[in-house]
């Protein structure tokens, strides 16, 4: 069996696969990351290879952990990969958008796919039926939105995030919902719309943990995956070892 360790901008995720079958997966906090995994992992004794992407966010004790337990891959920019990628600039293209592309290969091979992952960032990523990686977009998640009004003005509160009662706002705090959530969710809307000029049979995939929440506001039909991006990670891990 294989352990995925997937860290992201605000937790870490781990996800336990044997072969191509996600058996159990869990989110935990980066600071009592050695602990949590021995824990997560105390029921499962045949754990012998973890993969690791954003290696360089984790403290030298915790990676010494994992290397001196299992054996370990690192997935970076450097990895052999199950597609194509015409990126720009490829060495700085971040393995979480990496590994969505190769999970949307995995998940639908031979087809135009838009994948948009809304999280801290809503990254946008396109990948044709050739398997060529095009590039795409990043801008702020629903969380960044909020707090950004918060920080950068002077009286503007800090508010939770909610689905708005109207498309007009009667008092500050509808304002903001109004415009953030549905800023945000006219913004994916139109970036399908775009992409669908050139790509009429785009499939479009939804991810990250604000998923959710924006799937049943948007007008375009999309493919909600939850567990695309460890998905993604265990695919490219396969590829190298085939």
């Amino acid at each position: 069996m294989k352990l995925i360790i997937d860290i992201g901008n605000t937790n870490i995720k781990l996800a336990l696969f044997n072969q191509d079958f996600l058996i159990e997966k869990k989110s935990i906090g980066k600071d009592d990351f050695i602990n949590q995994t021995e824990s997560f992992l105390a029921e499962f004794n045949q754990v012998e290879q973890v993969i690791i992407s954003s290696v360089g966010k984790l403290t030298n004790k915790q990676l010494n952990f994992l290397e001196e337990n299992f054996k370990v891959f690192h997935i970076n920019q450097n990895t052999k990969l199950p597609f194509q990628n015409l990126y720009g600039t490829p060495k700085t293209l971040g393995v979480d958008r990496i590994a969505l592309a190769a999970g949307a290969i995995k998940k639908y091979p031979h087809k135009n796919v838009l994948i948009i992952d809304a999280g801290t960032c809503v990254t946008y990523d396109i990948i044709t039926k050739e398997n060529n990686y095009l590039g795409g977009a990043i801008s702020p998640g629903l969380y960044l939105r909020y707090k950004s009004l918060n920080d950068y003005t002077a009286n503007l509160p800090r508010l939770d995030i909610k689905v708005p009662e109207h498309f007009i706002g009667q008092n500050t705090n509808e304002s903001i919902h109004t415009g953030v959530v549905l800023g945000l969710v006219n913004e994916i809307d139109g970036t399908i719309n775009t992409h669908r000029k050139h790509y009429s049979d785009l499939t479009v995939i939804l991810t990250g943990g604000d998923a959710n929440f924006l799937s049943d506001q948007l007008k375009n039909s999309i493919f909600a995956h939850s567990n695309l991006l460890v998905e993604g990670l265990n695919f490219i891990f396969e590829f190298n070892h085939i």
